[in-house]
């Protein structure tokens, strides 16, 4: 019989205490694992979750489907790692799972899948330990993670997955290389879309404007005389092409790990200067290196965020690494008080170049390629004590500053907390504003890398330039009117009007900034001083790593040392076995050790007869080493997953086109008058990636746009960042972690703060990260054993908003799994395993509460508040639990509110309903609008401003009515106490105010 009659506390009780006997057909964990495993296999036999294609190899132009719209949900690419999932990993992919399930539900058609962002550092260095390739371990975890996946419940469309290491998927990724190593940005090019200039264009529409004359080689003789394209000899006919190319090799300043053997980019340096794998030492040299012009998209990157739907401090993390800035390059002239009548230029950026005039000394970067020809070989007469560093001469000084420089990263040398320090270059500049000489330092804080690599140093509005100016006795010239009461002793960074910034041609005092910036460019471009000029913190992509397991470029060197890309059909250019995968140095704590890849001991791969092609024949060449960085494959793996059976193509236009192209209307955040760019619908993935892989595959998308590979402009429309599951750390007396699953609560008997032992020995508890070192992981494993998948998942989706931190607590997973065995008991016999629903009418209150419920719910999942959806469904099922027999008509649509976050269960049960068909596509319940209207709300009635009582009025009281009610009240008429009502505030139907 249906347990309808017990109350909330009773059914709590039971289910607690029944551990004497288990009915037959109680909704268990081993059920729910046996459900689990059935539908599983089903999904996957049935091919459930496989969406349409419109064209391409999977076309199927007769599917209904793809007339009822469409939606892509994805995730970011995960790394298969040998540790597996722990149960922070799939917060994110469960709630995508659930989000397309529902969309599935209103007849969409879903392309959810995922796939492996396979090469990388962790498979390669235990390759480098074992000897064991790098491909059988990820092959393996990739298992792993499919297997758990899978056990999760993840509605993946299994046929779209593959791997970066797949040599079907990198030979697209190498083709997308060649097509932006074959292509150049012209800046003067009508955009594709949407009016202005700008876009890439196939390098041979270059090669065609330099051999007809319509654009300058811009090479010269030893006369002097411009020479055609045509005398140019094929080396330096290379030149001028990787000067425009957007993927060329170039010597730069570069983070090297001799310890790692490879090139890092910034962000995997630690402050400390030292690799963020393995703790070795990062030591700037300059190596030839591929790398990608991404600076030439600057200007859109920035500005076509303001039409993507993504957080608005993801938009702003770009902003600010793209860091685009507006200001003026100024001329100073450098000179040697030995070699007067020599100059050199010296070049910097400024943004405020209305305080020119404060300028009382330069500091250039310890890599600067001007500081051999003006450093002298002795000190100027004079020189303080304080510029040497006790140096015999500039050169030592500038050696030996240089040196410590060297193994110092970016993050370390630019630490706004870090004192600035620095040597005297022996030279002098000139201020082109009023002729002073002011000394040249040399000085680790300033980059070669953003701007020109020098700078010039106000002190008296800038803090850390006015401690550097009183550290080496230096003047200070104020250029700004402090405020009143500003500390003398000072800096000031605020605004005010311009002092003590005149000459005899031009005045800057008393103007404000923006007016002084303005006249002063204006002077130093008529004087031939300086430019206005717009410059950004962002950098050209480095792109070369000295490692093995990365995808190979389709790049020979020819035996004039020409880089030529390999013909289409030669591709993939595979990686070849190789004896030995570490990469080698001489010296590996050494800064001047030169790496050598793993591929170079591959020599006969490396040495190959080649006919490109090009009409030269078959020549010998030589490839490159090098391999891409692991960006590569996760920069365009979502164009993949739409058509990834086509040896044809990177992707068909025309499913491209249908599945991320724009649409009529922009997306919801974007401004008025915007254009939708296009893109994936809804990617979630953590903020960790805000940066860099979202820039990077902006890039490429872009450059595939203006090549016409692509119609979106955009990679990704829609972007959400799921928070982080944290769960308790607990650490012994020396701060070490113990295994959090082997401590003990202990209850203090004046019920006080409970205490926590390990082993006996007390331990403190703190809130952290889930991660194998502090020893507090749980996995998806061991939640689905003890509970069941589908209460694993009920459980992640009901802990908060899915950008919201949350802390995990294994205990409180049991309240998601009485909420499914209710719902079971609603309508299975635990005894008999009957299903006990009745086809009987809905009362009044019962219907209400299901059509406020499918309103809510439905709502809840389209906005992705997965946590309020859980909760209203459980709210119906309490409801539906106190009835003397449950209603078909209620349950049923409960089943399929159910299905998207539990998705086996309500399989399960829609079936044992008496449907053959899976739930996957049954539409989704429809509220009834006339069942949503309230026919009474709560009214509240304040007196003297405060609440004095509360009524149910009907929704459409008059203001008459209201009134009397609510001075009819007894409570009311209490507080009043005969005193006079001196006005009624009437707010119907929710407030009543009367003033008394």
């Amino acid at each position: 019989m249906h347990r309808g009659t017990h109350d909330e506390h009773e059914q709590t009780k039971d289910e607690d205490e029944m551990s004497e006997r288990i009915p037959a057909h109680r909704y268990t964990a081993a059920l729910a694992n046996e459900i689990e495993a059935r539908w599983q296999d089903r999904w996957e036999s049935e091919g459930t979750f496989r969406s349409a294609n419109p064209a391409g190899p999977w076309a199927q132009p007769q599917d209904p489907r793809l007339g009822r719209g469409h939606v892509m949900v994805m995730d970011m690419f995960p790394y298969p790692s040998g540790t597996g999932l722990h149960v922070g990993h799939p917060l994110g992919f469960i709630a995508t799972d659930v989000y397309s399930r529902y969309m599935r539900t209103t007849g969409a058609n879903v392309l959810h899948t995922m796939g492996f962002d396979a090469f990388g550092l962790p498979a390669e260095q235990y390759a480098v330990q074992t000897g064991q390739h790098p491909r059988v371990t990820t092959e393996a975890n990739m298992e792993i993670y499919r297997a758990q996946l899978r056990r999760i419940g993840m509605g993946h469309e299994q046929r779209r997955s593959f791997a970066t290491i797949d040599p079907d998927y990198y030979r697209w990724t190498q083709w997308i290389f060649t097509q932006i190593y074959e292509s150049w940005y012209d800046e003067s090019a009508p955009a594709r879309r949407g009016g202005g200039t700008g876009r890439a264009r196939p390098i041979s529409e270059l090669v065609a404007q330099l051999e007809s004359g319509e654009r300058s080689p811009e090479r010269w003789d030893d006369e002097g005389r411009a020479l055609t394209w045509g005398e140019l000899s094929a080396v330096r006919r290379a030149e001028v092409l990787d000067g425009y190319r957007l993927a060329y090799v170039s010597q730069a300043p570069v983070n090297w790990c001799p310890g790692l053997g490879t090139v890092l980019s910034n962000e995997e340096v630690t402050a400390d200067g030292r690799s963020e794998r393995g703790n070795f030492p990062v030591f700037k040299r300059n190596l030839s290196q591929w790398m990608m012009r991404i600076t030439a998209y600057a200007d859109r990157l920035v500005d076509d965020l303001d039409r993507l739907d993504w957080p608005e401090k993801v938009r702003l993390m770009q902003r600010n690494w793209i860091g685009r800035s507006v200001g003026a390059t100024v001329r100073f002239s450098a000179r040697t008080p030995l070699d007067d009548a020599v100059e050199w230029p010296l070049e910097v950026f400024t943004t405020r170049p209305d305080t020119l005039f404060g300028a009382t000394f330069m500091v250039v970067a310890p890599e600067h390629p001007s500081l051999p020809e003006i450093v002298p070989d002795a000190w100027p007469e004079g020189t303080d004590p304080r510029w040497s560093d006790g140096a015999p001469d500039p050169r030592t000084a500038v050696a030996a500053y240089q040196r410590v420089a060297s193994t110092k990263s970016d993050v370390e040398r630019q630490a706004d907390a870090r004192t600035k320090t620095g040597v005297f270059t022996g030279a002098f500049a000139t201020n082109p504003v009023d002729g002073r000489q002011i000394p040249v330092f040399v000085a680790d804080y300033v980059l070669m890398g953003y701007g020109t690599g020098a700078i010039m140093a106000v002190p008296g509005q800038d803090q850390r330039d006015w401690d550097f100016a009183v550290a080496y006795g230096l003047p200070i010239i104020r250029t700004v009117q402090p405020a009143e009461g500003h500390p003398q002793d000072q800096a000031f960074t605020g605004e005010g009007p311009a002092i003590n910034s005149a000459n005899d041609e031009v005045s800057l005092d008393g103007l404000g900034i923006a007016e002084a910036k303005e006249r002063i460019i204006a002077w130093l471009v008529e004087r031939g001083l300086g430019r206005e000029t717009v410059t950004y913190r962002l950098r050209d992509w480095l792109f070369s790593r000295q490692r093995y397991w990365g995808e190979p470029f389709p790049i020979v060197w020819d035996e004039d040392g020409v880089a030529h890309s390999v013909p289409d059909e030669m591709l993939p250019v595979a990686l070849p076995d190789v004896p030995d995968y570490s990469p080698r140095t001489f010296e590996p704590e050494d800064a001047d050790s030169s790496p050598e890849a793993p591929l170079a001991r591959a020599t006969e791969w490396v040495e190959v007869e080649l006919d490109l092609g090009d009409g030269r024949g078959t020549r010998r060449y030589r490839r490159e080493t090098n391999t891409m960085p692991n960006w590569a494959g996760s920069c365009w793996y979502y164009l993949r997953y739409l058509d990834p059976d086509n040896d044809e193509a990177l992707v068909d236009p025309a499913v491209e086109r249908y599945w991320i192209g724009p649409r009529p209307a922009p997306v919801a955040a974007a401004p008025a008058g915007a254009s939708d760019p296009g893109g994936v619908d809804l990617y979630v993935g953590g903020v960790e990636h805000a940066v860099l892989h979202l820039l990077y595959s902006r890039f490429w998308h872009k450059v595939l746009f203006d090549l016409g590979y692509v119609s979106s402009e955009e990679p990704f429309r829609r972007l959400i960042n799921q928070g982080m599951i944290e769960a308790y750390v607990y650490r012994d007396a020396r701060g070490f972690p113990v295994p959090a699953s082997e401590v003990e609560e202990v209850a203090d008997p004046h019920g006080g703060a409970p205490t926590y032992t390990w082993e006996g020995e007390p331990v403190t508890q703190e809130y952290g990260k889930m991660g194998k070192s502090l020893k507090n992981v749980v996995t998806p494993d061991e939640m689905c054993e003890q509970y069941g998948a589908d209460t694993f998942r009920v459980y992640e989706m009901s802990m908060g908003p899915l950008e919201q931190y949350r802390p995990w607590e294994t205990r409180a997973v049991v309240g998601s799994q009485r909420f499914l065995q209710r719902l079971w008991r609603n309508v299975v016999d635990e005894e008999t395993g009957a299903v006990t629903v009745v086809d009987v009418p809905l009362d009044e209150a019962t219907d209400r509460a299901l059509h406020r419920t499918i309103e809510g719910v439905r709502a809840d999942y389209e906005a992705l508040r997965t946590n309020t959806a859980v909760a209203k469904m459980i709210e119906l099922n309490n409801h539906l639990t106190k009835l003397e027999q449950v209603p078909r008509e209620a349950v049923e649509p409960l089943v399929q509110m159910v299905a998207p976050v539990a998705p086996h269960l309500a399989e399960e049960l829609w079936e044992r309903l008496g449907h053959k068909d899976s739930l996957a596509y049954a539409p989704f319940p429809e509220a009834d609008p006339a069942k949503l209207v309230e026919d009474t709300v709560t009214c509240v009635i304040q007196v003297r401003g405060k609440v004095r009582d509360r009524l149910e009025v009907p929704a459409d009281v008059d203001a008459a009515t209201l009134e009397a009610l609510a001075l009819a009240s007894p409570r009311v008429q209490a507080v009043l106490d005969g005193a006079p009502v001196r006005k009624v505030v009437v707010r119907a139907p929710n407030l009543v105010n009367v003033v008394v």
